[in-house]
C-alpha cells in the first residue's frame, strides 16, 4: 500500500529542503506521477532546540505537537523531522501522537550495523543541544559503538559554523563554516573516529563524503532512503562510475 509522508520542518528551513529534494532525486520515477506525496509543514518559529535542551530557553513540544496534529490530519501516514536536536523531544511526541515516527538517529544506527558491521567509533558532529542530550551516544552504545565528541574549542567552532553570522543558517554553505566543520571533522578522526556522523541537519550542506578519508553516516539521506521504502516506493538505482 502506498503511503503519504509528513515532514515535520522548519528547523531549519534549508535542512528541510534539502530533506525533500533527497526524496526526490533518490525516488525511481520517470514522470511526475511516480513521485511520491508528500506534505511539508514547515514551521521556522519552532523555539530553539539547543537553547531549551540548555535550559536558556522555552521548550518547542507543543509547536511539534502542533506541526504533528496538523500532518495528520492533512493525510501523513507516518512523519519524519529533519531536526535532529528535536529529537530530545521524539519520545513525548510518540507518546502524545499515535501517528508513525521514523527516527534520524534510529535509523542511522540501523544503515551503520548493516553497512560498516566493524564499525566501533563514529565522531559526531552535532550541536551543542544534540551532544547534551546525549542521543547518540545512547542510541549507538547499544550496540557496541562509543561516540566521540569535539572538545570544547572545536564545539565552538561547529556552532559558529552552524549558527554565526556567517553560518550555515545565515545561508551560507561554502568557505568560512565549511573550513571550520572540516577541521573539525578531520580532528575526530586523527583521534580514532571511524565514520563521521552529520549530527546536525545543517552538516551535509557544507561536509560532503568526498571531503573525508572515513565514512560519512548522513543521516537525513539515510532517512530519506528508508521514508521512500516505508511510503511503498523503490530507491533509485544509481550509475557505478
Amino acid at each position: 500500500m502506498k503511503k503519504t509522508i509528513g515532514i515535520l520542518g522548519g528547523m531549519g528551513p534549508e535542512a528541510t529542503a534539502y530533506f525533500f529534494e533527497l526524496i526526490i532525486k533518490n525516488t525511481q520515477a520517470k514522470k511526475d506521477q511516480d513521485h511520491i506525496p508528500l506534505i511539508i509543514y514547515s514551521n521556522p518559529r519552532v523555539p530553539p532546540r539547543t537553547d531549551a535542551i540548555l535550559k536558556r530557553g522555552p521548550s518547542p513540544l507543543s509547536a511539534l505537537l502542533r506541526g504533528t496534529k496538523i500532518l495528520r490530519q492533512a493525510g501523513a501516514d507516518f512523519i519524519v523531522m529533519p531536526c535532529l536536536t528535536a529529537h530530545f523531544y521524539y519520545p513525548q511526541i510518540k507518546a502524545r501522537e499515535k501517528i508513525p515516527f521514523l527516527s534520524l538517529v534510529e535509523e542511522t544506527l540501523r544503515y551503520a550495523q548493516k553497512k560498516y558491521p566493524d564499525l566501533r567509533k563514529a565522531g559526531l558532529i552535532a550541536s551543542t543541544g544534540t551532544l547534551e542530550s546525549r542521543l547518540f551516544h545512547k542510541t549507538f552504545a547499544k550496540k557496541g559503538i562509543d561516540i566521540i565528541c569535539p572538545g570544547r574549542q572545536e564545539q565552538k567552532q561547529v556552532m559558529e559554523a552552524i549558527f554565526g553570522k556567517e553560518g550555515i543558517k545565515a545561508g551560507q554553505t561554502s568557505g568560512h563554516p565549511k573550513r571550520l566543520i572540516l577541521e573539525v571533522a578531520q580532528k575526530l578522526v586523527a583521534r580514532g573516529a571511524q565514520a563521521i556522523i552529520a549530527g546536525c541537519t545543517e552538516v551535509p550542506l557544507v561536509l560532503k563524503e568526498e571531503d573525508l578519508p572515513v565514512p560519512f553516516l548522513e543521516p537525513m539521506k539515510i532517512t530519506a532512503l528508508a521514508c521512500i521504502r516505508k511510503a511503498g516506493y523503490k530507491v533509485r538505482k544509481r550509475e557505478k562510475k
